[in-house]
Formats: structure tokens, sequence, C-alpha cells
């Protein structure tokens, strides 16, 4: 099929009613909801054996793909930086006539929340903490080490995590807004596929998309609960286990059903900018009362680092290590976990991206989210590098003990801490109704066959149905349970994820085509009016 021919469906996937099983689209809806019981009631009758099951899972994805995922996301920065600065950068999502839907200010503060959120509060000083620790580039207790804690946590909160989400949500955008296709993830594909994908063949592809982002977000919500779970506990006496957890899920399931009957302006957008503004009130608590200069110097000298060792960072796959175990551990689930997301959030950005310019979606998709979370990092992991280097308190020791718990202790070193504490629960609990609310109206376009405005009754079910599958994956197999997965839904949507930056590239050269015809007819068009009217003018002369 010719690139600069492809046609566009007249009509979507089937006609939509406004009722729950009508709007559904079976295909796609039934087969999910299967393999999601299967998995939830293996997990619940095998318990520790699925435990088991899980890990091993894990470890064996981890060691067989790692050179896999590396690739994979080292290429879709390539892929959206070309996309940014090529001839295709001026294209207009929605056409050339389209305008924004939302101020910049709300789209920022949309996709950083969908983007990371949970993620941010858990590891914000788990993670460079235990870098430091165990630096995988340095000798440990070394200048280095420190360097190597903050450049390695850089990179997997960086460039890579956004480039993902930036080329799935240009490739989702540009098919519906664009070539008027349904917002589903088999529309990226129709450029290879034609009208295949509304087949046997895009109904796999939309099923994989559901079970990637309903896994991914069952990870950051088991997360989330760990780490209220743990707030609580320091707060309030509240012993964390999973009980707690599980109540935890409950509740903000419920909260999270609110704001998905309330829909994506009333319900997502507020609480979006609330997240951000709460989450800048914190961050600014922590500059305040923590040691600011140091925070500020680890942000630029940090940011440097990354990139001064970016290419070294990131096509490192431990083939020389002996060990080689750090990989599997951190980046490779990293990349696992944000390429699970990424049907989730690349299709939520879609949403909400419609008037902007490619250039303008992908550069404000890549740098502004990441140099906002290099910040956010430099202030929470720098303050606890400084605490420990200074030997003001051994958040090491803590960190070791037990992750979730680590962000409250290094509250506990600053006046206010119950205050700050407090502050950081809501914070956590409000990403988490974030996240489940914008995962419901992803879930629920995905099985319904990319239509928007379907039955609330629908987006309540699957807003419900990630509560549930966190919380029997919590109970089953604990947070590895959530990571294996991620991690095993991640490895074959990585393959896609390739596939689709192809599919996206012949998008849009169609597209770039037609506009250039377009633009030829209208200067003919417009040559054509001036000689006329040139014309005109002459005879008037004449006559007059």
């Amino acid at each position: 099929m010719s690139e600069s021919t492809t046609p566009k469906p007249k009509t979507p996937l089937k006609k939509k009613k406004d009722t729950f099983f009508t709007a559904l689209h079976g295909p796609v809806f039934w087969p999910s909801i299967i393999i999601i019981l299967i998995m939830i009631v293996g997990t619940i009758m095998l318990g520790d054996t699925a435990a088991g099951w899980f890990n091993t899972a894990r470890v064996n994805i981890t060691d067989w793909g790692s050179w896999l995922f590396v690739f994979g996301v080292n290429a879709f920065i390539v892929f959206s930086l070309y996309f940014a600065f090529s001839k295709f950068g001026k294209i207009r999502l929605g056409g050339e006539k389209a305008k924004p839907d939302f101020s910049t200010s709300a789209w920022f503060a949309m996709l950083f929340s969908a983007g990371m959120g949970i993620g941010l509060m858990f590891f914000a000083v788990a993670e460079p903490m235990w870098h430091l620790l165990y630096p995988p580039h340095a000798e440990v207790g070394s200048i280095d080490s420190v360097r190597d804690a903050m450049g390695v946590t850089f990179l997997h909160w960086g460039l890579h995590a956004w480039a993902i989400y930036a080329v799935v949500g240009l490739s989702l955008a540009f098919f519906a807004f664009n070539r008027k296709l349904p917002l589903s993830f088999r529309s990226v594909f129709y450029p290879l596929l034609g009208d295949r994908i509304n087949g046997w063949i895009g109904d796999v592809i939309d099923i994989l998309a559901v079970l990637a982002t309903l896994f991914g977000l069952a990870t950051s919500l088991g997360l989330g609960a760990a780490q209220a779970g743990a707030g609580m506990e320091f707060v309030f006496g509240f012993e964390n286990t999973t009980t707690l957890q599980v109540i935890i899920i409950v509740v903000v399931t419920l909260v999270a059903l609110v704001s998905v009957l309330l829909g994506v302006q009333k319900g997502v957008k507020v609480l979006s900018e609330f997240n951000i503004r709460l989450a800048g009130l914190f961050l600014l608590a922590i500059l305040i009362f923590g040691p600011t200069l140091f925070i500020l110097g680890t942000f630029i000298q940090s940011t440097g680092y990354y990139f001064q060792n970016f290419l070294e960072y990131a096509t490192w796959v431990e083939a020389f290590d002996e060990d080689g175990s750090f990989m599997p551990t951190w980046t490779v689930f990293y990349w696992a976990w944000w390429i699970s997301w990424s049907p989730y959030v690349g299709m939520f950005i879609a949403r909400i991206s419609r008037g902007r310019t490619i250039r303008e979606f992908v550069l404000g998709v890549l740098i502004v989210p990441t140099m906002v979370t290099f910040l956010w990092m430099s202030g929470f992991g720098g303050t606890a590098i400084f605490l420990e280097t200074t030997g003001i308190a051994d958040i090491a020791a803590a960190v070791e003990a037990d992750q979730t718990t680590s962000l409250f202790i290094l509250l506990q070193q600053f006046p206010l801490a119950i205050v700050t504490s407090i502050l950081a629960i809501i914070l956590v609990l409000s990403f988490f109704v974030t996240s489940s609310d914008s995962g419901s109206l992803v879930i629920d376009g995905l099985t319904t066959g990319g239509n928007i405005d379907s039955p609330a009754s629908l987006r309540a079910f699957w807003a419900s149905a990630e509560g549930l599958v966190a919380a029997i994956l919590l109970i089953g197999g604990g947070l590895g349970a959530l990571q294996a997965a991620s991690i095993t839904t991640g490895l074959p949507f990585v393959i896609l994820l390739l596939v689709m930056c192809y599919s996206l590239n012949k998008g849009l050269s169609a597209e770039y085509k037609e506009n250039m015809a377009r633009d030829r007819d209208k200067e003919r068009e417009d040559y054509r009016t001036l000689v006329a009217r040139l014309l005109k003018e002459q005879r008037e002369k004449k006559t007059s």
C-alpha cells in the first residue's frame, strides 16, 4: 500500500450506544477479562507458588531480554527527535486549523501527573541512596559513587521514559486526529495493515495494550499503597500490613470512581492541577528546610553528568560483568515498566494534545517533565545523600530496611515533620487517584473500539478492575509479583512499539505529501485569483 495514498476508513470499528454491553467491543473486552480473571484466580489459588512463578518469570525475562529493552528505549529517543526536527515537525495534530483543547500549563500538569506520579514519591529517596550504597560504575564511598548514584537515577527517570511516552502518544494522536481513525492502539498500524486492523490482528494488538496498561498501573498502585501505608504507620501508628495496603487501594479506588464519573475536564484535569500545586509546595518545603545550596548544586552538576555520560549509561547491558545483577533489578525493570505504561500514558497524552504541532508535542513531552523530574530527584535524593555523607542521619539503613519508609525518615530530620509527612501521604494518594482515573479512561477506549464517549458505567468498571488486580497481586506475591506482571507485558510490547515507529513514519509521510499537494493547489489558486484580479483591473482602466 502506497504511503501517499493511505485511505481513511469512513466508519469506526462499530457503532456505539449508551449502554454498558452495547458500547464495548467484544473481541477485545471479553478475552481481556478472561486473561485477567485467570491471573487473578490463579494467584489466589496458588498462593506462595504463584509468588515463586512471578519471581522466576521476572528473572528469566530480564536475563534474556535486557539487550532488547536497552536497544528499544534508545531507538525511541532517536525516533522522537527525528519526528520533531524533520520535515514532519510542523504538522499539527488535528489539522492546520486545530486549536489546543487545554492551556499549556494544564497540559503539562496532566501529562506529568499521568506519566510519573506515584513512582516519584516512592523512589525519590530510595533509589539515589541505594545506588550510593551499591554504585554500579564506581567504588563504594568514593566521590564518583555520589555522581553515579544521581547519574543512574537520572537515567531511569529521564529522557528514555518520556521518549517512550512521546512516540506512543504522538502515534495515537496523529492517527486519531489527522487520519480520523478510532483512538485505539490498533489504529497506529493502519499504514502497515490497512483495513485488517478491524479484524483479529487489531483485536490482538488492543488486548496486549489492555493487559500492559492494567498491569503497569497495578504496579504503580501497589507502590503507592505500600508508601501510603508506611506514611500512616509513621504518622498515625498504624501497622503497615498488606491488609492496610489493600484497604488503601479500596478507598482510593472509590475516590477514583467519582473522578471517572466527572470526566476529563472536571475530574482528571482538576486533580492533575491539584497534584502539581501540591507537589510544588512539597518540593519548595524541602528546598527551604533542606540543604538548599547542595540541592541546587546537585541538580546542575548531576544534570551535566547525566548528559556527559549519556551514551555510556544508555547502552550499558552488563555484557562484561560477572555478577550482572544490576540491570535486571533496576534498569530493565524500569524500561519494562515504562513500556507497559506507554499505552496508558501515551493514549492519555494523545487525548489532551489536539492542536499541538509535532515539534511542540515532542519537545514538550521530552524536556519539561524530564527537567522537573531531575529537580525533584535532586531535592529529595540530594538531601538524602547530604544527610548520609555528613553523618547527620543514617538514611542508608532506612532504605535497606524498608524502601517505603525512607521518604518519611528523611522528613523527620527537618522542622514540621508531621505536616510534611501528612502532605506526602495526601500527594501519594492524589497521584494514586489520578493514575487510576486516567488509566480507566484509556482501557475503556481500548475495549470500546476507540470510543471516547462511552458510558460512565464502563469507565467505572475498569477503575474498579485496576484496584482489584493491584490488591490481588499485592496479596499473592507482593511488589515482586507486581514487577513481574509489568515486565512480562512489557517484553512483547517493546517489539510492537518498534514496529509502531515505522508505521508512524509512513503515516506522517502520507500526511506531509498531502499537505504539500494542498499547499501547491492553494498557491495555484491564489495565483489564478491574483491574475484574474489584475486582468479585471486592467479592463476597468481601459473602459474608464
